[in-house]
């Protein structure tokens, strides 16, 4: 069926409706529509200005821990993930994400565990409801220390 209407900008609508072999139908719409656009700021840059590991006593040294300091450009972010892969940033062994509060400046310390000394390629992602952005950095874990 086609119908025609129009609306209080007079613009025409025409709506026609088929059968299709495979049992459902398809509705084509022509005509002139509107709608509003919003645009927000995001997260606009991400950098790991620097990393630092954290001296652990030989009780506690199943796990080497490094510090990562981030800050971020654009609006502040809500959540942050941390992909830890292997040198070639293809295979990845763990995912940590956490919920984040930022209040004034974008300017956040990530801690994480890192089981055995090696070369690591870090991805750091920060997020909100509407962006996204991401910092990465090879990083070489070797014991107690890394570089």
């Amino acid at each position: 069926t086609t119908g025609t209407s129009s609306n209080s900008d007079s613009a025409t609508i025409v709506e026609s409706m088929e059968d299709n072999p495979d049992g459902g139908c398809h509705i084509y719409r022509n005509g002139y529509y509107r709608t509003g656009i919003s645009v927000v700021e995001g997260i606009l840059e991400v950098n790991i200005i620097q990393m630092t590991s954290i001296q652990m006593t030989e009780s506690q040294a199943e796990n080497s821990l490094v510090d990562f300091v981030v800050t971020c450009q654009g609006s502040l972010p809500t959540d942050v993930c941390t992909v830890v892969s292997d040198p070639t940033c293809q295979v990845s062994k763990s995912v940590v994400c956490n919920h984040i509060i930022v209040t004034d400046e974008c300017l956040l310390t990530i801690r994480r565990a890192f089981e055995e000394p090696g070369t690591y390629c870090i991805n750091i992602t920060l997020g909100d409801d509407t962006s996204q952005a991401l910092a990465s950095a090879l990083i070489s874990v070797n014991g107690g220390e890394s570089t």
